[in-house]
């Protein structure tokens, strides 16, 4: 049986890649029932593969009327649909937010673009490092000579699905109190636009500069940046409060008289300095060093290493599933406790049960084109 906060929440999402199946993701893992809708026939879907943990699938034929209308039939049983198409194609199969809407009036519609659904890029094609590219972000990311693409962590997943996630969230609020319904239009230049608001409030106040590698949080101070270790691998430094500066100081045996922390002409010495002290030990060696002393230092972990880091054990903040490790749900909750609910479903796996519990037994699976 489901558990979290949104158990009981239907969200029907309509299969794709990227920011649509890690929102439905994160709406799994806090309780919805999260039923994705994959091509009939289309058992090796690349979409059973993309965080599809926590989810059911179903197997319909949109192209012919009777999958459209037993899509319909699932959207007037649902809380709220999510899907990542380009801008036209739900309406040209029948299933945009008007028919959706006459036939669920408190249904959430959440939609996913990279340019939003209107304006004059709203069918063109794009990725991340596109849509980030033109909200601000990447050009502030990199070092001084080239900004570099932050993985599709900024424009897909946090500017784009985190922002979906709460945009249907806060809309299925409203519908409680309103029993109306609307469209939630997430657009990832958008998403990526807002989450730069406290560097673009910092450049308004002449605290941030254009330069690359030459602020506060970019590697612009050396007390604030990654440094090698004698293995090759990296720790992290992050010391920009007076104690913690102190406290890496002394660490690593260098007097303060000889560094002061806001004297920038001393920021040269300081960083060939730390570069030496580091590159002089292994990483591992250099996280036991610091692990009694606060002073913002520690590890930079892989894929492999971090989940089985002892930290990251004692929280669980990996769990096995389809053969290797993933992220826990996050975030946490007091009472209503989250939890992964099962591995990524095959492509219309759960075609009969759903039909049967959201409609009936009868008539829409059958006629549906949906495995069975």
């Amino acid at each position: 049986m489901a558990r979290g906060p949104l158990a009981g929440v239907r969200v029907l999402e309509f299969a794709g890649i990227g920011p649509g199946p890690f929102c439905g993701m994160l709406l799994a893992d806090m309780g919805a029932d999260v039923v994705r809708v994959d091509r009939a026939g289309d058992a090796d879907s690349l979409a059973g593969l993309i965080c599809g943990r926590g989810k059911r699938s179903i197997a319909l034929d949109l192209k012919n009327e009777e999958g459209r209308a037993a899509a319909l039939d699932l959207i007037g049983a649902s809380h709220a649909l999510i899907e990542g198409y380009r801008p036209g194609v739900m309406e040209r199969l029948g299933l945009g937010p008007e028919p959706a809407l006459q036939r669920n009036p408190a249904l959430v519609y959440g939609r996913m673009t990279g340019w939003g659904q209107e304006g004059p890029l709203a069918r063109r094609a794009g990725h991340d490092i596109n849509y980030i590219g033109l909200s601000g972000a990447l050009a502030a990311i990199g070092p001084a000579d080239q900004p570099v693409a932050p993985l599709n962590l900024v424009g897909d997943f946090g500017g784009g699905a985190l922002y979906l996630a709460l945009g249907v969230v806060a809309a299925l609020w409203e519908a409680r109190a309103s029993g109306a319904g609307q469209v939630v239009d997430c657009a990832m230049v958008d998403g990526s636009a807002s989450l730069m608001t406290q560097f673009y409030q910092l450049h308004t106040r002449g605290m941030w500069g254009l330069e690359r590698g030459a602020n506060l949080l970019d590697g612009g101070l050396p007390y604030y940046r990654t440094y090698a270790c004698a293995d090759g691998k990296w720790m992290t430094v992050g010391a920009l409060e007076p104690q913690f500066y102190r406290n890496l100081l002394a660490a690593l045996e260098l007097d303060l008289a000889d560094f002061p922390q806001d004297d920038r002409s001393c920021h040269e010495r300081l960083t060939a300095a730390l570069t030496e002290r580091f590159a002089s030990r292994t990483r591992d060696e250099w996280a036991a060093h610091f692990a009694g002393i606060d002073a913002c230092v520690g590890p930079v972990l892989d894929l492999v290493e971090a989940p089985v880091h002892p930290f990251n054990a004692e929280r669980a903040n990996f769990v096995e599933l389809d053969g290797g490790w993933q992220p826990a749900p996050a975030p946490r909750f007091s009472r209503t406790a989250t939890a992964v609910s099962g591995g990524a479903p095959q492509a219309g796996q759960h075609t009969d049960a759903v039909f049967a519990e959201w409609l009936s037994s009868e008539g829409p699976a059958a006629r549906a084109g949906g495995n069975r």
